[in-house]
């Protein structure tokens, strides 16, 4: 769907800056007016930003962890959540520029917010696998949601506040009654983690985005999948409501899509250069779109007029009759100039004025807490956080309006953004070479080697191609086809013989893996000396929990050494998610049982069993330190995570 030139872009970079000292971990768009953002960094602190402003214009400090989600509340974006590493949360509150709690609970990393819609709640999702509801009155947790078996990636309230999705690593989408205190039903279509759930403004619909590159629409009366996105793209990393519910804008790596459900199609495509985009947000029909990148945060503008299926020249429209001719979309006359017209959803849902029959789900459990289970910060804590105003022009210009307070004065507006004159060719090859100049120096500045999606791990492309290749930009020189097709067979022969002794070699763990006898596959594995061979078994063993016990988590701690200290991003990945296994899983048994005495007697399975947590424990505290050595960098939040579960069992 090509649009008519207009002589300014689309979509466009608005600006790039420095947001923290350390890495920047997470950041959020305020969604009630699109023009301020939220970060939060290694150096501890949680930065906002007007949108278009390079200059921070409040810091608040009071972490004493990494920062790890972000959260804009209230009516006017007057308040913030910022959840740790450590698992505390702490909720500014921005007109007052002082802190109001600081919650604790979660024994791990934060890893999704939310503020309740119009009440004095928050919800929390973390890696420890459980969704807590506080009452930021009482300063306490009200209920946790037990259920998820991964860490939970994201929450959303629905928009009358009654129902609360949780989204997570273990490719569930989860909804929750919050007045009923159950789960009213698990929606499991995913293959992959999860990433983000959207409400719809003002249907029983919610949307879900995930690692499998698809979105898929659920329908909250029925509680069945209306639909679903074709997998074509890269995974999903955030996914936004149209303010009418028009349709969703999709944004995934580099790309931006605008798609409608019933019945599924995409509207349009745009591509983008802001890498892996963390959330975006519509103010003045313009999407505001941000990401982070290291320090860095970047800040996007896409013109929604200009985008299907709101652009006057080029909309398509479902005819009334398209229920009666298996739903064909019908083009607008291209030379029309009349008003966009808009996309009429089919669909017969209730909106949020009333709500579905709620139906319980027995598998996952809702734990009310008591002051005895709750653990909660002193107010005293609250002194040690300070807001730290670095713009206050800007600062009261956010969040301290002078007609704020005059409720007969409507809000200014802010105005749109201007849109930069469309490149000519010669600006977006420029462009692009640098893009790829850059690529290239990340790349050689790295000491770990990524794992590319396109080719097999640690091989060389180049090694395939004949060495005389290089002369043939040079006029007159070449080779002949023979000699090119000489040169490729030596190399796959070498090749092929190092595929074939793998090949080999997974046959003969794939026969000793007899009645699910992982030890004994893990062993034969590592007797062959072959870390790959290895790494394909553990990542096996990584997703099922329950195979593991006492004996593989020695036999595998043996080998984790070498694996976190490999150069591939694919077994440093695979040593990190082993080691959290066997942190989450056996910490407290391998702790509790290295401190337990003798006892009375002769226990032989007690010995043997201290003797297995002891071997287990030796190499434990032989790893901590290679993880502090590794705890920045590209993978530096891995080995931060580690860090933290191991504080617990050292």
């Amino acid at each position: 769907m090509s649009m008519p030139r207009t002589g300014t872009k689309r979509a466009w970079k608005l600006q790039e800056y420095v947001a923290h000292a350390g890495n920047v971990n997470c950041l959020a768009l305020g969604h009630k007016s699109g023009r301020v953002i939220v970060s939060g960094g290694d150096d501890k602190k949680v930065n906002l930003w007007l949108v278009g402003k390079p200059t921070c214009i409040m810091s608040l400090s009071g972490h004493t962890t990494p920062v790890e989600a972000v959260r804009f509340g209230g009516t006017d974006d007057s308040m913030v959540i910022a959840g740790s590493m450590s698992g505390a949360l702490k909720i500014w509150d921005l007109e007052a520029a002082k802190i109001v709690r600081t919650l604790t609970g979660h024994k791990a990393n934060i890893r999704s917010l939310d503020f309740h819609p119009f009440g004095d709640f928050v919800a929390s999702g973390s890696l420890d696998t459980n969704v807590k509801l506080w009452d930021i009155r009482r300063k306490g947790c009200i209920f946790t949601y037990k259920g998820h078996t991964d860490s939970v990636n994201c929450l959303r309230f629905s928009p009358d506040g009654r129902w609360l999705a949780s989204a997570g690593e273990d490719s569930l989408v989860k909804l929750w009654d919050l007045t009923a205190g159950k789960l009213l039903t698990d929606f499991r279509a995913h293959t992959a983690a999860i990433n983000c759930v959207e409400f719809h403004p003002n249907e029983f619909l919610l949307a879900s985005g995930s690692a499998d590159r698809t979105v898929r629409f659920w329908d909250l009366e029925t509680f069945k999948l209306v639909s679903s996105t074709d997998s074509d793209s890269a995974p999903v990393r955030t996914i936004f409501f149209h303010q009418e519910g028009k349709c969703l804008f999709v944004g995934s790596q580099d790309l931006l899509k605008v798609h409608g459900w019933e019945p599924a199609r995409c509207y349009d495509s745009l591509a983008m250069g802001w890498g892996k985009v963390a959330d975006a947000a519509i103010a003045q029909n313009q999407l505001i779109g941000a990401s982070f990148n290291q320090t860095n945060v970047l800040v996007y503008v896409v013109d929604v007029k200009r985008c299907h299926p709101f652009a006057p020249s080029q909309a398509f429209v479902t005819p009334t009759s398209a229920a009666e001719n298996n739903n064909v979309v019908a083009p607008l006359d291209l030379n029309s100039t009349s008003k966009p017209i808009a996309i009429p959803t089919v669909h017969h849902r209730k909106s949020y004025t009333g709500r579905p029959p709620t139906q319980s789900n027995k598998d996952s459990e809702v734990k009310v807490e008591t002051d005895e289970e709750t653990s909660t910060a002193d107010d005293n804590d609250d002194t040690e956080s300070v807001a730290d105003i670095r713009d206050p022009e800007d600062y009261r210009e956010a969040f301290q309006p002078k007609n704020k307070k005059l409720s007969r004065t409507p809000p200014k507006c802010p105005q749109p953004f201007a849109a930069p004159p469309e490149d000519c060719n010669g600006d977006k090859d420029r462009k692009g070479h640098i893009t790829r100049q850059l690529s290239d120096t990340m790349l050689r500045s790295s000491d770990v080697i990524p794992t590319p999606k396109h080719k097999p791990v640690g091989l060389n492309m180049d090694d395939f191609l004949p060495k005389q290749a290089q002369m043939m930009d040079k006029p007159g020189r070449g080779i002949s086809e023979e000699e090119a097709m000489a040169t490729v067979l030596t190399e796959h022969n070498s090749m092929a013989a190092v595929l074939s002794t793998r090949h080999k070699n997974l046959q003969v763990v794939r026969t000793m893996w007899t009645n699910r006898d992982v030890r004994t596959a893990l062993d034969t594995a590592i007797t062959m000396n072959d870390l790959s061979v290895v790494v394909d078994l553990m990542s096996l063993m990584c997703r099922k929990d329950h195979w593991w016990n006492l004996d593989l988590c020695a036999l595998v701690l043996t080998q984790l050494t070498e694996l976190l200290q490999s150069k591939y991003e694919h077994y440093v990945i695979c040593g990190c998610n082993a080691f959290r296994i066997i942190l989450q899983n056996f910490g407290t048994i391998i702790k509790s049982n290295i401190s337990t005495g003798s006892g009375i007697g002769v226990d032989i399975s007690r010995e043997e069993r201290q003797n297995k947590c002891k071997i287990c424990y030796g190499h434990i505290t032989s790893i901590r330190p290679l993880l502090d050595k590794k705890r920045s960098g590209k993978l530096g939040s891995r080995f931060r995570e580690l860090v933290v579960l191991m504080d617990t069992l050292l």
